[in-house]
Protein backbone atom coordinates (compact mmCIF):
# COMPACT_ATOMS: atom_id res chain seq x y z
CA UNK A 1 0.00 0.00 0.00
CA UNK A 2 1.54 3.12 -1.28
CA UNK A 3 1.41 7.08 -1.59
CA UNK A 4 2.25 7.71 -5.13
CA UNK A 5 2.69 10.72 -6.94
CA UNK A 6 2.86 11.23 -10.78
CA UNK A 7 4.70 15.05 -11.65
CA UNK A 8 3.64 16.10 -15.20
CA UNK A 9 0.43 13.81 -14.81
CA UNK A 10 -1.27 16.23 -17.76
CA UNK A 11 1.28 15.34 -20.20
CA UNK A 12 1.83 12.38 -22.75
CA UNK A 13 4.19 10.32 -20.62
CA UNK A 14 2.20 11.37 -17.51
CA UNK A 15 -1.31 9.97 -19.10
CA UNK A 16 0.92 6.87 -20.24
CA UNK A 17 2.05 6.57 -16.36
CA UNK A 18 -1.31 6.85 -15.22
CA UNK A 19 -2.21 4.22 -17.52
CA UNK A 20 0.49 1.67 -16.40
CA UNK A 21 -0.21 1.97 -12.97
CA UNK A 22 -3.74 1.30 -13.09
CA UNK A 23 -2.95 -1.93 -15.24
CA UNK A 24 -0.24 -2.94 -13.14
CA UNK A 25 -2.77 -2.93 -9.99
CA UNK A 26 -0.17 -1.46 -7.66
CA UNK A 27 -1.63 -0.66 -4.71
CA UNK A 28 -1.97 2.52 -4.21
CA UNK A 29 -3.49 4.12 -1.33
CA UNK A 30 -2.61 7.25 -1.91
CA UNK A 31 -2.94 8.80 -5.29
CA UNK A 32 -1.71 12.34 -6.17
CA UNK A 33 -1.47 13.94 -9.81
CA UNK A 34 0.71 16.92 -9.69
CA UNK A 35 1.18 19.38 -12.92
CA UNK A 36 2.33 23.01 -12.88
CA UNK A 37 0.09 26.41 -12.11
CA UNK A 38 -1.76 26.13 -15.26
CA UNK A 39 -3.42 22.34 -15.16
CA UNK A 40 -3.77 22.52 -10.93
CA UNK A 41 -7.15 21.92 -10.27
CA UNK A 42 -8.37 20.04 -13.26
CA UNK A 43 -9.75 16.71 -12.82
CA UNK A 44 -8.15 13.28 -13.60
CA UNK A 45 -9.16 10.45 -13.25
CA UNK A 46 -7.10 7.05 -11.56
CA UNK A 47 -9.15 3.78 -11.09
CA UNK A 48 -12.29 5.08 -11.69
CA UNK A 49 -11.89 8.07 -9.09
CA UNK A 50 -11.52 11.63 -9.84
CA UNK A 51 -8.53 13.43 -8.31
CA UNK A 52 -7.72 16.89 -8.16
CA UNK A 53 -4.41 18.08 -10.19
CA UNK A 54 -1.88 19.81 -7.67
CA UNK A 55 0.90 21.93 -7.80
CA UNK A 56 4.60 20.57 -6.96
CA UNK A 57 4.23 22.62 -3.76
CA UNK A 58 0.85 20.92 -2.88
CA UNK A 59 2.31 17.61 -3.50
CA UNK A 60 5.17 18.14 -1.31
CA UNK A 61 3.15 18.63 1.75
CA UNK A 62 1.67 15.55 0.92
CA UNK A 63 4.92 13.45 1.57
CA UNK A 64 4.10 11.02 -1.42
CA UNK A 65 6.66 7.59 -1.37
CA UNK A 66 7.54 7.19 -4.47
CA UNK A 67 7.07 10.32 -7.39
CA UNK A 68 6.81 9.47 -10.92
CA UNK A 69 8.25 12.53 -12.81
CA UNK A 70 7.88 13.19 -16.40
CA UNK A 71 7.78 17.06 -16.49
CA UNK A 72 10.84 18.41 -18.44
CA UNK A 73 14.13 18.95 -17.29
CA UNK A 74 13.88 22.17 -15.41
CA UNK A 75 11.05 20.63 -13.24
CA UNK A 76 13.08 17.76 -12.23
CA UNK A 77 16.36 20.12 -11.45
CA UNK A 78 13.70 22.12 -9.20
CA UNK A 79 11.80 19.95 -7.37
CA UNK A 80 13.43 16.24 -7.80
CA UNK A 81 15.78 17.29 -4.95
CA UNK A 82 13.17 18.24 -2.81
CA UNK A 83 10.99 15.82 -2.92
CA UNK A 84 14.26 12.95 -2.46
CA UNK A 85 14.54 15.37 0.80
CA UNK A 86 11.22 14.12 2.50
CA UNK A 87 12.64 10.39 1.79
CA UNK A 88 10.54 9.94 -1.35
CA UNK A 89 11.86 7.94 -4.59
CA UNK A 90 11.77 9.80 -7.16
CA UNK A 91 11.85 8.48 -10.69
CA UNK A 92 12.76 10.82 -12.99
CA UNK A 93 12.02 10.62 -16.80
CA UNK A 94 13.88 13.39 -18.21
CA UNK A 95 17.57 13.89 -18.80
CA UNK A 96 18.16 16.10 -15.80
CA UNK A 97 19.82 13.66 -13.88
CA UNK A 98 20.71 10.59 -16.32
CA UNK A 99 24.29 11.00 -16.21
CA UNK A 100 25.02 12.82 -12.34
CA UNK A 101 27.35 10.72 -11.19
CA UNK A 102 25.77 8.62 -8.08
CA UNK A 103 22.43 8.79 -9.74
CA UNK A 104 21.38 4.96 -10.73
CA UNK A 105 20.04 5.05 -14.71
CA UNK A 106 17.73 1.99 -14.36
CA UNK A 107 16.28 -0.47 -16.51
CA UNK A 108 14.87 -2.82 -14.36
CA UNK A 109 15.91 -5.91 -16.30
CA UNK A 110 19.46 -5.22 -16.08
CA UNK A 111 20.33 -3.55 -13.23
CA UNK A 112 17.42 -2.93 -10.64
CA UNK A 113 20.32 -3.96 -7.73
CA UNK A 114 21.95 -0.27 -8.39
CA UNK A 115 18.58 1.30 -6.07
CA UNK A 116 19.29 1.40 -2.17
CA UNK A 117 17.41 1.90 0.68
CA UNK A 118 19.05 5.77 0.84
CA UNK A 119 18.63 5.98 -2.93
CA UNK A 120 16.87 9.50 -3.60
CA UNK A 121 16.57 10.07 -7.28
CA UNK A 122 16.81 7.15 -10.06
CA UNK A 123 16.66 8.02 -13.40
CA UNK A 124 15.03 6.69 -16.10
CA UNK A 125 16.82 6.60 -19.73
CA UNK A 126 15.72 8.02 -22.86
CA UNK A 127 13.23 5.87 -24.76
CA UNK A 128 16.17 4.85 -27.66
CA UNK A 129 18.81 3.82 -25.19
CA UNK A 130 16.30 1.21 -23.17
CA UNK A 131 14.73 -0.97 -26.25
CA UNK A 132 18.23 -0.78 -27.43
CA UNK A 133 20.16 -2.15 -24.12
CA UNK A 134 17.43 -4.73 -23.81
CA UNK A 135 19.06 -6.83 -26.73
CA UNK A 136 22.39 -5.40 -26.07
CA UNK A 137 22.89 -6.65 -22.53
CA UNK A 138 22.08 -10.59 -23.21
CA UNK A 139 24.55 -10.59 -25.94
CA UNK A 140 27.00 -8.47 -23.59
CA UNK A 141 26.86 -11.55 -20.86
CA UNK A 142 26.97 -14.18 -23.72
CA UNK A 143 29.56 -12.98 -26.35
CA UNK A 144 31.04 -9.56 -25.26
CA UNK A 145 30.74 -6.44 -27.16
CA UNK A 146 33.32 -4.71 -29.14
CA UNK A 147 31.80 -2.35 -31.01
CA UNK A 148 27.64 -1.05 -31.52
CA UNK A 149 26.43 0.89 -34.11
CA UNK A 150 22.91 1.89 -34.27
CA UNK A 151 20.35 3.77 -36.51
CA UNK A 152 17.24 4.95 -35.31
CA UNK A 153 13.90 6.02 -36.86
CA UNK A 154 12.08 7.51 -34.22
CA UNK A 155 7.98 8.33 -33.61
CA UNK A 156 6.42 11.53 -33.39
CA UNK A 157 5.25 10.65 -30.12
CA UNK A 158 8.98 11.08 -28.69
CA UNK A 159 8.13 14.89 -29.42
CA UNK A 160 5.22 15.12 -27.66
CA UNK A 161 1.37 15.89 -28.23
CA UNK A 162 1.81 19.02 -30.74
CA UNK A 163 4.50 17.16 -32.68
CA UNK A 164 1.54 14.24 -33.01
CA UNK A 165 -1.01 17.74 -33.91
CA UNK A 166 1.58 19.10 -36.81
CA UNK A 167 1.68 15.56 -38.09
CA UNK A 168 -1.67 15.52 -38.62
CA UNK A 169 -2.44 18.49 -39.79
CA UNK A 170 0.41 18.33 -42.50
CA UNK A 171 -1.36 15.50 -43.28
CA UNK A 172 -4.94 17.24 -43.26
CA UNK A 173 -3.70 20.21 -45.38
CA UNK A 174 -4.32 22.85 -42.47
CA UNK A 175 -2.40 25.38 -40.86
CA UNK A 176 -3.21 25.85 -37.82
CA UNK A 177 -0.81 24.44 -35.97
CA UNK A 178 2.11 25.36 -33.19
CA UNK A 179 5.51 23.67 -35.66
CA UNK A 180 7.62 22.21 -33.16
CA UNK A 181 10.04 20.70 -35.77
CA UNK A 182 11.71 22.94 -37.96
CA UNK A 183 10.76 21.37 -41.73
CA UNK A 184 7.55 19.41 -42.54
CA UNK A 185 7.68 15.87 -40.91
CA UNK A 186 4.46 14.09 -43.01
CA UNK A 187 5.93 12.71 -45.90
CA UNK A 188 9.59 13.65 -44.84
CA UNK A 189 12.45 12.53 -42.68
CA UNK A 190 14.59 14.38 -40.12
CA UNK A 191 18.06 13.48 -39.27
CA UNK A 192 17.83 15.74 -36.38
CA UNK A 193 16.61 15.09 -32.53
CA UNK A 194 17.16 17.23 -30.41
CA UNK A 195 20.17 20.19 -30.91
CA UNK A 196 23.72 19.59 -32.11
CA UNK A 197 26.25 19.70 -30.49
CA UNK A 198 29.93 20.73 -31.11
CA UNK A 199 31.30 17.21 -32.20
CA UNK A 200 28.87 17.12 -34.88
CA UNK A 201 26.53 14.62 -32.99
CA UNK A 202 22.55 16.05 -31.64
CA UNK A 203 22.12 15.42 -28.09
CA UNK A 204 19.78 12.44 -28.75
CA UNK A 205 23.36 10.36 -29.80
CA UNK A 206 24.82 11.55 -27.56
CA UNK A 207 22.07 10.66 -25.07
CA UNK A 208 22.47 7.08 -26.32
CA UNK A 209 26.34 6.93 -26.55
CA UNK A 210 26.66 7.75 -23.04
CA UNK A 211 23.36 6.36 -21.31
CA UNK A 212 24.50 2.85 -22.76
CA UNK A 213 27.46 3.10 -21.18
CA UNK A 214 26.62 3.59 -18.09
CA UNK A 215 23.57 1.54 -18.06
CA UNK A 216 25.86 -1.67 -19.22
CA UNK A 217 28.87 -0.34 -17.24
CA UNK A 218 30.74 -0.65 -20.10
CA UNK A 219 32.42 2.96 -19.88
CA UNK A 220 34.88 2.66 -22.84
CA UNK A 221 32.59 0.80 -25.14
CA UNK A 222 32.63 2.07 -28.81
CA UNK A 223 29.20 3.43 -30.25
CA UNK A 224 27.97 5.70 -32.56
CA UNK A 225 24.86 6.80 -33.18
CA UNK A 226 22.32 8.50 -36.07
CA UNK A 227 19.00 9.44 -34.53
CA UNK A 228 16.41 9.68 -36.94
CA UNK A 229 12.99 11.12 -37.05
CA UNK A 230 10.15 9.94 -38.72
CA UNK A 231 6.32 10.08 -39.74
CA UNK A 232 5.15 7.12 -37.44
CA UNK A 233 3.30 6.68 -34.32
CA UNK A 234 3.03 3.38 -31.99
CA UNK A 235 7.02 3.02 -31.51
CA UNK A 236 10.77 4.05 -32.33
CA UNK A 237 12.83 1.64 -34.48
CA UNK A 238 16.35 0.60 -34.50
CA UNK A 239 18.73 -0.93 -37.02
CA UNK A 240 21.54 -1.95 -34.78
CA UNK A 241 25.33 -3.32 -36.08
CA UNK A 242 27.38 -4.91 -33.04
CA UNK A 243 30.73 -6.17 -33.14
CA UNK A 244 31.14 -9.26 -30.41
CA UNK A 245 33.81 -10.16 -28.60
CA UNK A 246 33.34 -13.81 -30.11
CA UNK A 247 32.01 -16.32 -33.00
CA UNK A 248 28.50 -16.75 -32.75
CA UNK A 249 26.02 -19.25 -34.05
CA UNK A 250 22.76 -17.07 -35.43
CA UNK A 251 20.46 -19.49 -33.78
CA UNK A 252 22.26 -19.85 -30.59
CA UNK A 253 21.50 -15.39 -30.99
CA UNK A 254 17.87 -16.30 -31.75
CA UNK A 255 17.27 -18.85 -28.55
CA UNK A 256 19.39 -16.29 -25.98
CA UNK A 257 17.04 -13.25 -27.01
CA UNK A 258 14.09 -15.65 -26.90
CA UNK A 259 15.03 -16.17 -23.64
CA UNK A 260 15.89 -12.59 -22.58
CA UNK A 261 12.74 -11.37 -20.48
CA UNK A 262 10.68 -8.34 -21.87
CA UNK A 263 12.28 -9.41 -25.06
CA UNK A 264 10.17 -10.84 -28.19
CA UNK A 265 12.02 -12.68 -30.82
CA UNK A 266 9.89 -11.57 -34.47
CA UNK A 267 12.39 -12.54 -36.76
CA UNK A 268 10.73 -15.26 -40.01
CA UNK A 269 11.28 -13.30 -43.54
CA UNK A 270 9.49 -16.43 -45.32
CA UNK A 271 6.56 -14.92 -43.53
CA UNK A 272 7.44 -11.72 -43.68
CA UNK A 273 7.68 -11.34 -39.75
CA UNK A 274 9.78 -8.77 -38.27
CA UNK A 275 8.96 -6.02 -35.61
CA UNK A 276 7.09 -2.65 -36.79
CA UNK A 277 5.93 0.14 -34.81
CA UNK A 278 1.97 -0.35 -35.71
CA UNK A 279 2.04 -4.57 -34.21
CA UNK A 280 4.59 -2.61 -31.04
CA UNK A 281 1.97 -0.11 -30.21
CA UNK A 282 0.70 -0.24 -26.92
CA UNK A 283 2.64 -3.12 -25.87
CA UNK A 284 5.20 -3.31 -23.02
CA UNK A 285 7.66 -5.95 -24.20
CA UNK A 286 11.14 -4.94 -26.72
CA UNK A 287 10.71 -6.68 -30.22
CA UNK A 288 13.63 -7.77 -32.19
CA UNK A 289 13.80 -9.12 -35.96
CA UNK A 290 16.01 -9.32 -39.03
CA UNK A 291 18.29 -10.93 -37.02
CA UNK A 292 21.44 -11.62 -39.83
CA UNK A 293 25.37 -12.16 -39.64
CA UNK A 294 27.24 -8.62 -40.97
CA UNK A 295 29.01 -10.82 -43.44
CA UNK A 296 31.85 -7.76 -43.93
CA UNK A 297 32.85 -8.05 -40.32
CA UNK A 298 34.14 -11.15 -38.14
CA UNK A 299 31.38 -11.66 -35.44
CA UNK A 300 29.21 -9.19 -37.14
CA UNK A 301 25.42 -9.14 -36.06
CA UNK A 302 22.82 -7.04 -37.54
CA UNK A 303 19.12 -6.75 -35.80
CA UNK A 304 15.68 -4.18 -35.68
CA UNK A 305 14.84 -3.37 -32.62
CA UNK A 306 11.15 -1.72 -32.33
CA UNK A 307 9.18 -1.08 -28.71
CA UNK A 308 6.49 1.15 -27.93
CA UNK A 309 8.40 4.72 -26.52
CA UNK A 310 5.44 5.68 -24.50
CA UNK A 311 5.10 2.66 -22.64
CA UNK A 312 8.67 0.82 -22.43
CA UNK A 313 10.85 3.44 -23.72
CA UNK A 314 9.13 5.53 -20.38
CA UNK A 315 6.07 4.87 -18.32
CA UNK A 316 6.21 1.14 -18.17
CA UNK A 317 10.36 1.16 -17.55
CA UNK A 318 9.29 4.26 -15.14
CA UNK A 319 6.57 1.83 -12.92
CA UNK A 320 8.78 -1.30 -13.37
CA UNK A 321 11.37 0.86 -11.56
CA UNK A 322 8.89 1.73 -8.65
CA UNK A 323 7.82 -1.79 -8.38
CA UNK A 324 11.05 -3.25 -8.30
CA UNK A 325 11.18 -0.68 -4.89
CA UNK A 326 7.91 -2.02 -3.76
CA UNK A 327 9.02 -5.28 -3.62
CA UNK A 328 12.34 -4.80 -0.96
CA UNK A 329 9.62 -3.73 1.61
CA UNK A 330 11.33 -0.54 2.10
CA UNK A 331 8.04 1.20 3.58
CA UNK A 332 6.84 -1.33 5.80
Amino acid sequence: MTKIAVVGATGLVGSKLIQVLEERNIAVTEFIPVASANSAGKQILFQGKPYTVLTPEQALKLKPQIALFSAGGGTSLEWAPKFAAIGCYVIDNSSAWRMEEGIPLVVPEINADRIQPDTGIIANPNCSTIQMVMVLQPLLQRYGLKRVVVSTYQSVTGTGQKAVEQLFAERAGREDFEAVYPHPIDLNVLPHIDVFTPNGYTKEEMKMINETRKILSQPELKITATTVRIPTMGGHSESVNVELGSAFDLEDVRQLLASTPGVIVQDDPSQLLYPMPLTAHDKDEVFVGRIRRDESLQNGLNFWVVADNLRKGAATNAVQIAQSILAKDWFA
